[in-house]
């Protein structure tokens, strides 16, 4: 399991707001291949990440679709509306939680249910929408940072729905060396865009908690993994990430869990808590890692 990656550049999310359903005014940084940032008005696609971290679905994908509208051939604009199916099915099926992260059978098998019962078709069409459009991006330009790490979000949520879904691990494997590539190419163009480390930080961490004998098998086939690299890098975009970098601080935590610092996974949970204060999650992790802490 990888889970979903997404993000660009290195600003910080607003905190969590009140429940609605009409768009917010404010700036957004416009699509540009030159890499250069230009406010305008209209929908946020912070808004819209901050919704979803609060679990306010529908108000993150009511954001969207206003920006959608403005943008209508922005690719990451689609990538956050399938980010935003995959976030809720995770958070329905309990993935974000100490009690699945900690449970090697869950954490490497995937979630209950056939992959006939829990087939996500909102998820998919607008991943796949992301992708045709940041395709067509690079081929304008193969140095477009934006549509590479849109590139890195499609394919690092699908290699997700293959392993928790479909639970299909080779697919998945096939479609998180691509994500990594992405990543790794955009990161060559762009130091500043950190959420990238959340890609190669949770498949680093992860692919390190597999068995000796995966590992080796995934080492022929060119996939690594190495658990304080991933917590390294997963620690990088918790502090510069910018649409990721909440859930960066997720991940980092419960891999703390993981890893029996549970001081530390209580610190990161508390600075989530006080972000996004309607998520009752974050509150109900929080006070199981403080509670194991104390013992």
């Amino acid at each position: 399991m990888t889970f979903f990656i997404l993000g660009v550049a290195a600003f910080a999310i607003p905190a969590g707001r009140a429940q609605d359903s009409v768009p917010h005014q404010q700036s957004e940084p416009s699509p540009k291949s030159s890499g250069q940032t230009v406010l305008t008005p209209g929908p946020s696609l912070d808004v819209a990440f901050s919704d979803m971290y609060s679990l306010k679905f529908e108000a993150a994908r009511a954001e969207i679709a206003a920006y959608l509208k403005i943008q209508p051939n922005d690719p990451l604009g689609y990538a956050a509306q399938a980010a935003s199916y995959l976030f809720e099915e995770f958070q329905q099926k309990d993935v974000f939680s100490s009690a699945f992260f900690l449970d090697d059978k869950r954490f490497l098998g995937g979630v209950d249910g056939s992959p006939e019962d829990n087939r996500n078709p909102n998820f998919l069409n607008a991943n796949q929408k992301a992708r045709e459009l940041a395709k067509s991006r690079l081929a304008e330009n193969s140095k477009d940072s934006e549509a590479l790490i849109t590139l890195a979000m499609t394919d690092g949520m699908e290699s997700d729905y293959d392993e928790l879904i479909e639970k299909k691990q080779l697919a998945s494997l096939s479609m998180l060396r691509e994500a990594d590539s992405y990543a790794n190419k955009a990161l060559a163009i762009d130091k500043n865009a950190l959420d990238a480390y959340v890609s190669l930080g949770s498949a680093n961490y992860i692919i390190g908690c597999l068995p000796n004998y995966k590992r080796a098998f995934l080492w022929v086939g060119g996939i690594h993994g190495d658990r304080v690299r991933g917590i390294a890098q997963l620690q990088q975009a918790a502090t510069g990430g910018h649409y990721l970098r909440p859930f960066a601080k997720i991940m980092l935590a419960l891999a703390s869990e993981r890893e029996h610092q549970f001081a530390r996974a209580a610190g990161l949970l508390a600075e989530l808590v006080q972000e996004f204060p309607d998520n009752p999650h974050f509150s109900k992790e929080l006070a199981i890692a403080q509670r194991t802490a104390a013992r």
